[in-house]
């Protein structure tokens, strides 16, 4: 029994020991979690709660009076620009004017910013800091319209050094003037600026420069235009003067476009040719056809002058001449004279046969031959078959008022011989075949067509 109770006790002594052993490893263990969940939160603690009221104390803005320029007194203030062009949504020639969107950034330096900091990064924060320290005043020269993005919160970035280098950047949209030049529109180049600078700061306290030269302008390479083909994108500066106030520094943006001529081929210069070519089909009517003729000619010259007239509700009131009105003008004045050849050839014509009728009423009444006939013959009526016709009396001829395509022929008949007939007719009267394509008609089916020519090869190669 006493050894049965020792074994007990031993027993329970080793459970306890276990017990006791495990109690403390588990202790252990979860101090081991407390640990290593507060390392985890403070490493991932808000630093914004942390710093909470700090920041403005941490940047010393309430120090300072940031409605002066940095360096207030001293030389001017140094301001570097680049810019990253987005878009060029458009060029209104009616409003000489082109809108662009871009990306605006200012490097400057402001030793009232500097802040201490053991691993030297710099602190980024929105607009709303912007409004509590000094940021250059620069505008947009000749600008009609502009304003920055505010979707969904204002485009506005401002990006702080331990050193107090600054960089401020923003996202504008802005639509400005362009003097364009249409002397030789539609075949022609247009060169267009954007121009910044500092509204209140002259020369002497804020210098504004491009800070990489040319490499400080950079564009999208998506950018296109319908109208036009983008050649390329540079940068200027130079110093602006104002009566009033002085020098200025000014930065340029500029860049170059040629306008794509396919559209204006399909929609100016053919139809416009083609109205001309189709006012020389006239030239091969018979010049007897007066409503064809003269309705040809009519609808050619309403249609140059539409043409003419769509041309010139899509452009300004330039008070100079334009390539395109050169050429259209031209080609209206081509087709306004085959209407003037007509009306040259139908009245030479009428006087011709008025001529030819007084003529032919002078024989009949001076030839003194009692039985004359008079008898409508077609032009390609021989002697021979005139002769034969000689029984017919003028009541069973075809009227000559009737038939004006038909040549009158009067013919002087007697009893005599048939050889004598012939030669009363060769001698007396005559015969006189009108044709129906006159020599104005012919000369004008070689001149006009050559001379549009000659003018299109002139123009394209002066204007090309």
């Amino acid at each position: 029994m006493p050894y049965f109770t020792k074994l007990l006790l031993l027993i329970f002594c080793l459970v306890l020991l276990v017990e006791s052993r495990k109690h403390r490893r588990r202790r252990w263990t979860s101090h081991l979690d407390v640990q290593r969940a507060s390392h985890i939160f403070k490493k991932n603690q808000d630093l914004t709660k942390a710093w909470k009221g700090k920041t403005e104390q941490l940047l010393k803005i309430d120090e300072h009076d940031f409605t002066m320029r940095p360096a207030f007194g001293g030389p001017a203030i140094p301001v570097g620009v680049d810019v990253q062009v987005e878009s060029l949504d458009s060029i209104s020639e009616v409003d000489m004017d082109f809108t662009m969107t871009l990306y605006l950034r200012h490097y400057w330096k402001d030793e009232r910013l500097s802040f201490y900091s053991t691993n030297n990064k710099s602190m980024t924060f929105d607009g709303r800091l912007v409004k509590k320290i000094w940021v250059p005043d620069v505008f947009f020269v000749h600008s009609k319209r502009s304003f920055i993005h505010d979707t969904t919160t204002d485009n506005i970035m401002l990006r702080v050094f331990p050193d107090g280098h600054v960089l401020y950047s923003m996202r504008v949209t802005v639509t400005a003037m362009c003097n364009m030049d249409f002397s030789h529109f539609p075949l022609d180049s247009q060169t267009c600026s954007l121009e910044l600078e500092s509204y209140a700061y002259t020369d002497e306290d804020l210098m504004l420069y491009w800070k990489n030269g040319n490499e400080s302008l950079k564009t999208d390479e998506k950018i296109s235009l319908s109208q036009f083909l983008i050649q390329k994108f540079h940068t200027t500066s130079r110093l602006a003067f104002y009566s009033s106030t002085g020098w200025y520094n000014r930065l340029y943006i500029n860049f170059t476009l040629r306008r794509h001529i396919f559209f204006f081929l399909l929609q100016t210069y053919f139809p416009a040719t083609l109205m001309v070519m189709l006012s020389w089909v006239s030239f091969w009517i018979d010049r007897r056809a007066v409503p064809a003729r003269v309705s040809l000619g009519i609808t050619t010259v309403l249609t140059m002058s539409t043409i003419i007239t769509g041309v010139n509700a899509s452009m300004p009131r330039v008070s100079y001449i334009k390539a395109v009105d050169i050429y259209l003008w031209v080609s209206f004045v081509f087709v306004f004279l085959s209407v003037l050849e007509y009306a040259a050839v139908n009245y030479l014509t009428t006087v011709q046969e008025r001529k030819e009728r007084k003529l032919r009423e002078r024989f009949s009444c001076s030839c003194g031959i009692p039985h004359s006939k008079t008898m409508m013959l077609d032009g390609n009526y021989s002697e021979s078959d005139a002769n034969s016709l000689a029984g017919y009396t003028r009541n069973q001829m075809v009227p000559e008022e009737e038939k004006p395509e038909k040549v009158v022929v009067h013919l002087a008949m007697s009893n005599e011989s048939n050889s004598s007939r012939k030669r009363g007719l060769k001698g007396h009267v005559g015969l006189r075949i009108i044709q129906n394509t006159h020599a104005i008609d012919k000369y004008s089916r070689l001149i006009f067509p050559g001379t549009y020519i000659v003018f299109n090869l002139i123009y394209w190669s002066v204007f090309s």
